[in-house]
């Protein structure tokens, strides 16, 4: 029951819903061409491998979740939720053109 609920579905499509809800079924019901049907479909496509036809490994081209993207994220919290924790004091002091702040003087020696 669960199959004709689901596939009952493309009936909405206009013009074309229920020929096609025909053709999906392999006839005016949910039968033995539906069940080929499915199960050649879970066998073709979702047997691992099957998306690789000629058999390379694609782990080359993987990066492992940690700790890359776990860094990656903390790192993307830290800079947008606390920007402030390794700023100076000195970014909260209005800014004065005549004046140079007390921690920016530098003395040399001549």
């Amino acid at each position: 029951w669960g199959a004709t609920v689901i596939t009952n579905m493309l009936s909405a499509i206009p013009w074309i819903g229920t020929d096609f809800v025909q053709f999906v079924w392999g006839g005016f019901s949910v039968n033995n061409a539906t069940l080929n049907r499915f199960f050649s479909h879970m066998m073709t496509l979702h047997v691992p491998g099957s998306s690789n036809p000629l058999g390379l490994s694609a782990n080359v081209d993987r990066v492992p979740m940690h700790p890359y993207y776990m860094f990656k994220d903390v790192f993307s919290i830290f800079v947008f939720y606390f920007p402030n924790t390794l700023g100076h004091s000195d970014n909260y002091i209005p800014a004065n053109p005549m004046q140079t702040p007390p921690s920016m003087i530098v003395i040399t020696s001549d």
